[in-house]
């Protein structure tokens, strides 16, 4: 069932970027506090952000005999660090340089008992970067637009949820990936991949080929970039011949070749009669396309969608 008027209208690609810009360089951040003190989980699950009622929150992170977690909480515009002992900090979301968020997150762990040493730069940008403690150029930061695409990430994490619940094979958290700011959902055939080529920006080969490691069909919602709307997208690896072509729907998405994944530009998506029904036509047909030309056992791997209070009927 769609959710009338639950899809927010995002602002022009430009004002969306220069704000969803300066939330990936601030998530990475908060990312490499996970990456400096949580344990390695496969294809990198352990580093993710999830959407929460207020924002984005990362699980729990040790530290000694406490734990805390870190949430950016876009309904008051602040990040907020709480410590298990009963501690807290919060530090406000502001147009500020990364430097100076930086500084205001290490200076917070460190009057809460958990100073953390992180990589300092930021991964998987082009080039220049430039280290976050040297980064001193002002962010354009819009509360306003901030808030709407948190809205928008709610309500994709909404409709992944239907689609995570129809699959009983392998299949991802939903999440947020800070390197590509993405938020993704991916389905495994069970079966080993090629190894990954690697040659992403600022992300050591080793970590694409872990991600990689076993065969994917992955789709996910991104604010797109430089010449590209914000979009769901929808992937596999490796890629099986004749996927670019394979049809799917809704008849709005494309294939994008330099990509290499099939797009469904979100205001197709927010304007279109069933906003729900419609990512859900395009999460199961893009899928389906990467499943079938790489011959998966579709039948040990799917079953109908959940039900509320309804245990799956097996046997």
């Amino acid at each position: 069932m769609s959710v009338s008027g639950a899809w927010p209208e995002l602002p022009p690609g430009p004002e969306l970027r220069a704000t969803s810009d300066t939330l990936q360089l601030w998530t990475q951040i908060v990312g490499k506090v996970m990456l400096a003190r949580r344990p390695w989980i496969n294809h990198s699950w352990h580093v993710t952000l999830r959407v929460s009622a207020r924002g984005l929150i990362t699980p729990l992170i040790p530290n000694g005999a406490t734990t805390f977690s870190i949430e950016f909480d876009i309904v008051a515009q602040e990040l907020v660090i709480r410590v298990s002992d009963g501690g807290e900090r919060r530090i406000l979301l502001q147009a500020e340089s990364m430097a100076w968020f930086y500084g205001e997150v290490m200076e917070a762990l460190a009057q809460l008992g958990a100073p953390t040493t992180i990589e300092p730069l930021p991964s998987e940008l082009p080039d220049p970067i430039v280290p976050f403690p040297d980064d001193v150029k002002p962010r354009a930061y819009n509360p306003a637009v901030a808030l709407a695409y948190w809205r928008a990430l709610v309500q994709a994490e909404r409709v992944f949820t239907r689609f995570r619940f129809c699959f009983l094979g392998k299949v991802s958290p939903i999440h947020l990936f800070w390197g590509g700011f993405d938020l993704a959902v991916t389905r495994f055939s069970g079966r080993p991949a090629p190894l990954h080529p690697g040659g992403f920006p600022h992300l050591p080969d080793a970590v694409t080929r872990e991600a990689y490691s076993h065969e994917v069909s992955s789709a996910g919602f991104w604010p797109g970039s430089e010449g590209l709307e914000p979009s769901f997208y929808s992937y596999a690896y490796p890629t099986p011949d004749g996927f670019g072509s394979a049809p799917v729907e809704p008849a709005t998405a494309r294939f994008d070749a330099i990509l290499g994944e099939f797009l469904l530009p979100y205001e197709a998506v927010r304007t279109a009669p069933d906003p729900d029904a419609a990512i859900m036509a395009f999460l199961q047909s893009t899928y389906a396309a990467a499943a079938d030309l790489a011959h998966w056992d579709r039948a040990s791997l799917e079953c109908g969608e959940g039900q509320i209070g309804r245990p799956r009927a097996v046997g």
